[in-house]
């Protein structure tokens, strides 16, 4: 059992309400920002419970931020426990520009929001590149994607899980020989992206062009360079073969 499940069962303070399976999921890609000075922010405050939950996990230099529409939630912010709290809107473009203009790049972003199609598609596209070039974007209770009463249903258009899938193609866009896929900022700040039941994981690193190495000697008669192997690289292989033998006659 990790650090953060046992808060949550010995919690007796302000409601927290999370399902069991995210803890592990949480620790696994979090536990490398304990202790150090960290921005995050969670999107959903409901009674103040998580945010304090975050802030004991990751450490006295960690701040917090939460968003949330009930004007309510305003009074659960803690000066002495560095949590802040911004009222307004996840799915209105103009709140969440003007919340990267009141605080610093994000380590780590949680949507735990209202969970509709509009509300989890709208926050990605105006905060993801408000995270950090090493950071994490998490977005779970997925589920929604599958519920109508919430914008979803089963391989349906306009759901955060098929929006989400064209990621994979973005993660993957070097490789593409069509107009239609071509490399953008995601692809170039995206190092990888993690599925799990209720959660998309999305871990940022700064990107170079991938390319193809090898090592050794070639033993195989007749042996051709992978498909992968660029069509410059292969005639340099070539080129060098071709010395070695000069050399050798």
């Amino acid at each position: 059992m990790n650090d953060l499940e046992k808060y949550f069962i010995n919690h007796t303070g302000n409601l927290i309400n999370k399902w069991k399976h995210y803890f592990d999921i949480y620790d696994r890609h979090f536990r490398k920002f304990r202790n150090k000075d960290v921005h995050v922010l969670e999107i959903g405050v409901s009674h103040g419970g998580s945010l304090h939950m975050w802030k004991n996990y990751f450490g006295a230099n960690a701040k917090i931020y939460g968003v949330d529409i009930n004007p309510n939630c305003k009074d659960l912010e803690d000066e002495d426990q560095q949590i802040k709290i911004f009222i307004g809107s996840q799915e209105d473009r103009q709140f969440l520009r003007s919340l990267t203009d009141a605080i610093p790049k994000l380590d780590i972003l949680i949507d735990d929001g209202g969970h509709t199609m509009k509300q989890q598609i709208v926050t990605f596209e105006e905060l993801y590149g408000h995270i950090d070039v090493n950071g994490i974007y998490l977005c779970e209770d997925l589920h929604t994607s599958y519920w109508k009463n919430f914008g979803g249903g089963y391989k349906r258009k306009g759901s955060f899980i098929e929006y989400s899938k064209n990621f994979i193609d973005y993660l993957n866009a070097w490789h593409s020989k069509t107009k239609k896929l071509v490399v953008t900022d995601f692809t170039r700040t995206t190092e990888s992206l993690h599925y799990y039941d209720g959660i998309l994981v999305i871990e940022k690193k700064p990107i170079e062009k991938p390319y193809d190495l090898m090592t050794g000697k070639p033993y195989i008669q007749g042996f051709k360079p992978p498909s992968s192997v660029t069509k410059k690289l292969a005639r340099a292989l070539n080129k060098i073969r071709g010395l070695r033998q000069f050399y050798q006659l």
